[in-house]
């Protein structure tokens, strides 16, 4: 499903247009992205966590050569389902 799916999906079950459904849906993901950029952890209880995990530097290789190299230290965006959202893929 891509975004332009989900807004008729959402438009489909409630009845608001699908330019405000697609701006509601921008504005919510942009916010997610903004709190997780600035170190913030989002929690939206039964689908999950939004948060920066920090990797540690180490040690990978060249695809091309095979020769040994050194991955350096960042900070990247991770997502952990929640207890329903869980259950409800299990199902």
């Amino acid at each position: 499903m891509n975004k332009g799916e989900l807004v008729d999906a959402i438009a489909e079950k409630v009845s608001v247009s699908k330019k405000n459904i697609e701006m509601i849906v921008t504005v919510a993901l942009e916010s997610i992205v903004d709190a997780v950029a600035e170190g913030d952890r989002v929690t939206l209880v039964g689908f999950g966590s939004f948060e920066p995990r920090e990797r540690q530097e180490r040690e990978g290789r060249n695809p091309r050569t095979g020769e040994k190299m050194m991955i350096s230290a960042t900070r990247v965006p991770a997502f952990s389902a929640g207890k329903q959202f869980k259950e409800k893929v299990v199902e």
